[in-house]
């Protein structure tokens, strides 16, 4: 692959990176990750305590984007039609008229999935999965780029409808943001003080440039060892008696997806061990159900991962880089 592409994406990414910089301070680590999920392409949960920014990264994000957005209030009383859109009677033309819901937007922020009703949080994932929408038996294709940047709370489970296993999966990634330390906490006192700097964020990309790059990303080199590696990490949760489900197929085409992405956004055209072992516990956790007995020993889906990975051999470094393909 030519340097110059990679470049671009390299570019692309610090300039996303960077602007959300503007408004979250201290969680380039969170946008980076968030940045390979949108060129890779594929949807984000976003799960972490109340007022911690989950709704502000998600926002400064899409303002990054020219692309048309929408925001999606999760509510107990929210229906499908109010996300898919319905058809309406015109009295002028006598005809039914599709009026889209917002998920016909490139980018669209489900603020607190888990308080909607099964049927509405099915209604999204759906629209994730078969990227459309079908009402009234007219099927209207979603625009492309289309991303769906997912909040929720894990601990206010009163009111909540959590999502099952089976429909978290359809999220390429789950993130949390974490409290920020001190020096950035005092940062972000200073900085909102006088005002929100969200309104005054501007664009610093398109979506015809993020789906351009997110096909140079296919491009970047992963050596066959590394994609044996990948396969055994994901076959030996399917073994480990500390897991009652393993990683799909699904998850490990996520995996590999996004480490070409990392790779890429990290100015590199070929994937390291390194980049598969930091995506293994926000691309593959939520896709994993402990074990009774796992449960029982207060283990972690993280710290199960930790002690997958562990048994399974690097591969060695000369079969990494392109140029020794």
């Amino acid at each position: 692959m030519p340097q110059s592409d990679i470049d671009r994406v390299y570019a692309l990414g610090r300039a996303i990176q960077e602007n959300v910089a503007r408004v979250i301070v201290g969680k380039e680590k969170v946008t980076e990750l968030v940045t390979a999920a949108l060129l890779a392409p594929g949807h984000v949960l976003i799960e972490d305590v109340p007022g911690i920014g989950k709704t502000m990264l998600a926002k400064s994000l899409a303002r990054s984007l020219r692309c048309s957005f929408q925001r999606i209030q999760f509510t107990p009383d929210l229906l499908p039609a109010d996300i898919t859109g319905t058809s309406v009677f015109n009295q002028k033309t006598l005809a039914f008229e599709f009026r889209p819901g917002p998920v016909l937007a490139q980018v669209v922020l489900a603020d607190e999935i888990n308080r909607a009703g099964p049927r509405t949080q099915s209604a999204l994932l759906e629209a994730m999965e078969e990227r459309q929408v079908t009402v009234d038996g007219l099927t209207h294709r979603l625009p492309e780029p289309f991303l769906v940047l997912a909040t929720q709370n894990p601990i206010e489970l009163e009111g909540t409808f959590p999502l099952p296993e089976a429909q978290v999966d359809r999220f390429l990634m789950r993130l949390a943001v974490g409290y920020p330390s001190h020096d950035d906490e005092l940062a972000i006192l200073h900085r909102f003080v006088k005002s929100d700097p969200l309104p005054a964020l501007e664009a610093v990309a398109d979506g015809s440039e993020l789906a351009a790059l997110s096909q140079v990303t296919r491009s970047v080199h992963v050596s066959a060892s590394l994609e044996n590696y990948l396969l055994e990490i994901t076959e030996a949760t399917r073994r480990s008696e500390e897991l009652m489900l393993g990683v799909s197929p699904r998850g490990s085409l996520a995996l590999y997806r996004t480490a070409q992405c990392l790779a890429a956004l990290r100015g590199r055209g070929y994937v390291l061990p390194d980049d598969i072992q930091e995506l293994l516990t926000p691309v593959l956790a939520h896709r994993l159900i402990l074990s009774s007995q796992a449960r029982l020993r207060e283990r972690t889906l993280g710290e199960v991962l930790r002690s997958i990975v562990e048994k399974v051999p690097v591969p060695v470094e000369e079969s990494w880089s392109e140029k020794n393909r």
